[in-house]
């Protein structure tokens, strides 16, 4: 179905505003017209109906993806990632459960938004178990609008996610991400900052061999991996991590290749997967 179908693109290049307003145009669907629709894509494989009610949800998909610009992601991939699930939704979206499209397309779009982030974050690695998952998507909420948590509130919200209370204490301190100025205020005579008293270990002949090792690893590390991808998977790997002036999205890659956002999706991950395979060994050889 993600082949067939033509929708509003996201573009790196453009103004998510205009994206925005283009989507808020397609009508909302009354209960009845969903049904049809959806009657007539499940029995007559109808891609024009599956097309109406993709386009009817896309303010959906702005709207959840929305809450997750906190993650530090570009907000056209996070919308692009939740399009998919939703139109994943559509495609098992039965009529006959009496549940309208909208409550059923939410878990499609978080599942498919959550699974982007955790590819992608680097400070997800500590999200290994599904209760850690978990935390990770709900301790913002959770912890409300408060600094920071008091054993109480870390008690409770360690047994409402089924995960250890050091486990939400050190969730919410990588979380934090708080910047401590090194050089403080100037302006303040008899002020001392951390850089004052912070020793330099930069010049200890171990970091040096750890840096030009790591060095290594960041260059010639990097091109082995590339080299063993295919051409179209090395251009997707490139175009997508490696471009500082422009981060392709992966309906421009879709454009590109005539194939799905989630065939490039696919295609990128494998790629990741096989280049992770290939560094692992020179990693474990700077450590």
């Amino acid at each position: 179905m993600t082949q067939a179908l033509t929708l509003p693109v996201v573009s790196a290049t453009g103004s998510i505003d205009s994206y925005i307003q283009s989507v808020r145009r397609f009508p909302l669907l009354s209960a009845e017209e969903e049904v049809c629709l959806a009657t007539r894509y499940r029995e007559e494989d109808d891609l024009e109906a599956a097309r109406q009610l993709v386009l009817s949800h896309l303010r959906l998909v702005v709207a959840v993806a929305r809450g997750y610009l906190g993650y530090g992601l570009p907000h056209a991939d996070l919308i692009q990632e939740g399009n998919i699930g939703l139109m994943k939704a559509v495609k098992r979206f039965d009529p006959g459960h009496g549940v309208r499209l909208v409550s059923f397309a939410i878990h499609w779009i978080k599942a498919e938004i959550h699974e982007y982030i955790l590819r992608n974050w680097r400070m997800v690695k500590v999200a290994t178990t599904k209760a850690q998952r978990k935390l990770f998507f709900n301790l913002r909420s959770l912890k409300g609008s408060s600094d920071s948590l008091s054993q109480p509130h870390v008690a409770d919200i360690a047994h409402r996610l089924s995960v250890k209370p050091e486990e939400v204490v050190e969730m919410d301190s990588r979380m934090a991400g708080h910047d401590l100025a090194l050089e403080g205020d100037s302006s303040e005579d008899g002020a001392f900052a951390p850089i004052d008293y912070l020793a330099d270990p930069s010049t200890e002949p171990l970091r040096v061999l750890e840096a030009r090792a790591r060095d290594h690893l960041q260059q010639d590390g990097l091109q082995t991996a590339l080299a063993g991808l295919d051409s179209r998977s090395r251009r997707i790997v490139e175009a997508r991590w490696l471009n500082d002036e422009h981060t392709a999205t992966l309906h421009e890659l879709a454009a590109e290749f005539g194939v799905s956002a989630e065939r490039i999706r696919q295609i990128e991950v494998k790629a990741m997967q096989k280049m992770r395979s290939t560094l692992e060994p020179l990693v474990a050889g700077v450590r």
